[in-house]
């Protein structure tokens, strides 16, 4: 998939998880499957995988479920409980793997803990000298709920452990679930297990939880105060001594290939069992492995989710729509007869390019297959060309932009020496009308102003009335025209302006990434933020056009440079974000400074020895340093590994910065 149309795809997305998480997890009500629900969530960390530029902490890795209802009190994880990334083929895994090799710079044949992936709720339990003393929902990732009363009626959960080797300290995780047979005696009560198991624990009234048979399988730890286990597989068996249930078909396999035998085994097996399961969970064995992969913003670099295979139905093609993402891309979905797969109706799937609807000659009126692995809308497998009418002809992509008539290109790829697959509208700014819609919907979402009340529906609605045009519109609203309009009153306008004003303390990197800047994500927001002074540095950089500055942060690229320099060369877009800086209080986040590397910088030259680049530079960081990708006279230390670039060496020395070798700095970190 190319990352431009993805782009689009993904905050779709994440939109409509937003919707459902609601839905689900604060409503208790949800509208689609949980098949779907977890496809939908599935799809979102697949694209954050493959595109890591795309990582949002609104993903779900950060928004697992949804914030904690304010019918418990919240407890704040010591460790968050962050989501899996998936695969779906062997493709995947080779990736995985190799991702792992390149960050821990070694190749080998890696042994995996894996077991079967529950469909339940996960839930974490605190252990305080050998007492249960807190069970928590996931929440939101960072903040769950307390719902030990709720936790303390499963009997699987052991209240007091009394094995002399359990820690004094402990918080063991796992998933909440109800067995396949136990949810037939309340099926007329729940939509299904994972609803009943989510319902269950959200009871404000304990007694009535008790009455659900729900069973708790652990299966791993967050926060550990006496960690001295070697092996993840190691851990399990503790548990189990401990008394703890775990799942009696884990396994430790070594490499891809036992991985995809298992699975397939597995998978044709995964109706026989007692308990609902949609993929398997593969982990690196070895625990101090997983120490040093550690976690990437939204999923530990450790393990990951092999799902099974996606549903699948024939249907017809109605008609073929283009839509048109916040950065221009043109995606075209196609409108389908709609037909039940998994228990769910779909209507629409995603053609993803032009160059997907040529490849597979894709045609109004056709019948096709399509499949729903992950995607919130399901795309086209193949078409049945024996079905296809006489009379049928190709599609012909538009090279207008539907909304503002700008021309629609497709942009030639310096690395690839290529032309990209997605078209793209050339409007830069807000004068084409959808692109300007989902720059808004961009600007008040979750990771940027965070303005509850103010969803997808209610800014196309305010569009509609002409309340909104461009951002700064938000913070001029006639409150007392949107109270009388249907569906609102007086109190969720108030409601509506209370949270407006409090969106507007911001910090500079969500005031950055709010402006929907194309390849500039949270991760790269947050590095420019961290590299400038403030929001009035910022400013002047944009202003007299010294772009070039961001070229020594080390993760901002010329494409990031050049996609800022575009962005800001488009007059309205300059004026809009100085407006909106005028209007809103600009913080820089507080950094962590107290480190023992604080205030220093350092640069690496040269084959490091066991150590990736990726985790040499996340040592200094975790340690409060700076790394830098030049020699300069903000360099402190130049780090020097085997057969180091001489002309680096002889700058660093003429410039009399300090020169170290990889043990040194070792010594310096120990």
């Amino acid at each position: 998939m190319n990352i431009k149309i993805t782009k689009k795809n993904y905050q779709e997305k994440l939109n409509k998880l937003k919707i459902h998480n609601k839905l689900y997890f604060e409503k208790n009500s949800p509208k689609i499957s949980d098949a779907e629900f977890d496809k939908l969530k599935q799809e979102v960390l697949n694209i954050e995988k493959k595109f890591p530029s795309l990582k949002n902490k609104y993903s779900p890795s950060h928004q697992v479920g949804f914030k904690p209802s304010k019918s418990f009190d919240k407890y704040t994880h010591k460790v968050q409980m962050l989501s899996l990334s998936n695969a779906f083929d062997e493709n995947d895994l080779l990736n995985f793997e190799k991702k792992v090799s390149n960050y821990l710079n070694k190749k080998e044949k890696y042994k995996y803990s894996v077991e079967p992936k529950i469909d339940g709720i996960s839930a974490s339990l605190t252990y305080i000298n050998k007492k249960l003393v807190y069970g928590v929902s996931r929440g939101d990732g960072k903040v769950g709920e307390d719902i030990t009363k709720n936790i303390k009626t499963i009997k699987d959960i052991p209240l007091l452990i009394k094995d002399v080797n359990f820690p004094n300290e402990i918080e063991i995780r796992g998933e909440v679930f109800i067995k396949k047979n136990d949810f037939l005696k309340i099926k007329d009560d729940f939509a299904n297990p994972r609803n009943a198991a989510s319902g269950s624990l959200r009871q404000k009234d304990e007694k009535e939880t008790k009455k659900i048979p729900l069973k708790f399988i652990a299966y791993s730890y967050g926060f550990f105060k006496e960690n001295n286990f070697k092996n993840q597989s190691d851990f399990l068996k503790e548990l189990k001594k401990w008394g703890f249930k775990t799942n009696k078909d884990n396994k430790i396999l070594n490499g891809i290939n036992e991985l995809l035998n298992f699975h397939k085994q597995f998978e044709n097996n995964r109706y026989n069992l007692d308990y609902d399961v949609d993929g398997l969970v593969y982990k690196i064995n070895d625990l101090n492995l997983q120490n040093r992969l550690g976690y990437t913003s939204n999923a530990p670099r450790w393990a990951i989710a092999h799902k099974f295979s996606a549903n699948n139905a024939n249907t017809k093609i109605l008609s073929i729509d283009i839509q048109v993402g916040r950065t221009g891309a043109l995606t075209p979905v196609a409108k389908v007869d709609p037909v039940n797969i998994g228990g769910v109706v779909v209507s629409n799937a995603t053609l993803h390019n032009e160059d997907e609807i040529i490849r597979k000659d894709i045609r109004i009126g056709d019948i096709v297959k399509i499949e729903r692995a992950g995607d919130v809308i399901p795309h086209v497998i193949e078409v049945d060309k024996t079905k296809r009418e006489k009379n049928s002809i190709s599609f012909t992509f538009p090279n207008k932009c539907p909304s503002c008539g700008s021309e629609a290109i497709k942009e030639f790829n310096k690395i690839t020496k290529k032309y990209d697959a997605v078209r793209r509208c050339t409007n830069e700014g807000y004068g084409c009308e959808r692109i300007a819609i989902e720059k808004i919907k961009h600007f008040i979402s979750k990771e940027a102003l965070n303005i509850d009340g103010l969803g997808k529906k209610v800014v196309e609605k305010f569009w509609d009335l002409k309340f909104i045009k461009k951002p700064q519109d938000i913070f001029n609203l006639n409150y007392s025209k949107i109270e009388k309009l249907e569906g609102w009153g007086k109190l969720s306008a108030n409601n509506l302006k209370v949270s407006i004003e409090n969106s507007k303390k911001v910090s500079l990197q969500k005031f950055i990434y709010s402006m929907g800047i194309r390849h500039i994500g949270i991760e790269n927001a947050k590095i420019i933020s961290e590299n400038v002074k403030n929001i009035n540095d910022f400013i002047l950089i944009i202003k007299d056009k010294k772009f070039y500055k961001f070229a020594n942060i080390n993760g901002i690229g010329e494409t990031q440079i050049n996609s800022l320099k575009n962005f800001f060369s488009d007059d309205l877009n300059q004026k809009i974000f100085i407006e909106l800086k005028n209007i809103l209080v600009v913080q820089n986040e507080n950094i962590n400074k107290s480190g023992i590397l604080k205030n220093k910088t350092f640069m690496f030259t040269g084959k490091l020895d066991g150590i990736s680049r990726a985790e040499a530079k996340s040592l200094i960081e975790k340690n409060s340093g700076t790394t830098l990708t030049s020699i300069s006279k903000n360099l402190d230390i130049l780090v020097i590994g085997e057969k180091p670039t001489k002309k680096k060496v002889d700058d660093a020395k003429q410039l009399g910065i300090k020169i170290i070798s990889q043990k040194q700095l070792k010594e310096l970190l120990d």
